[in-house]
């Protein structure tokens, strides 16, 4: 069980937060700046933690250098990760 969720990110922000938006689209924040990857890493660890999975279950499988993204969470289907993100 897996589930693909669209992600909007924002790099070199002010704090890591994640939240997600009416649309149905998840929104993150890290301050990591988007330069070899350390944002991706950030946004792994992020939704990891928001959603209560280790980071393993969180992959980046596309927009690797956009800030839209598409990632993948392991172990959950779409409906419990965004009722864990409070949608």
């Amino acid at each position: 069980m897996a589930c693909i969720l669209e992600v909007r990110v924002q790099p070199k922000s002010g704090r890591t937060a994640v939240s997600l938006e009416p649309s149905g689209r998840v929104k993150v924040w890290v301050t990591e700046p988007p330069e070899r990857g350390k944002a991706n890493d950030a946004v792994v660890e992020a939704l990891a933690r928001a959603l209560g999975v280790p980071k393993s279950a969180v992959t980046v499988t596309r927009g690797h250098a956009s800030r839209n993204k598409l990632v993948r969470v392991e172990g959950l289907t779409e409906q419990e990760a965004k009722a864990r993100l409070g949608g």
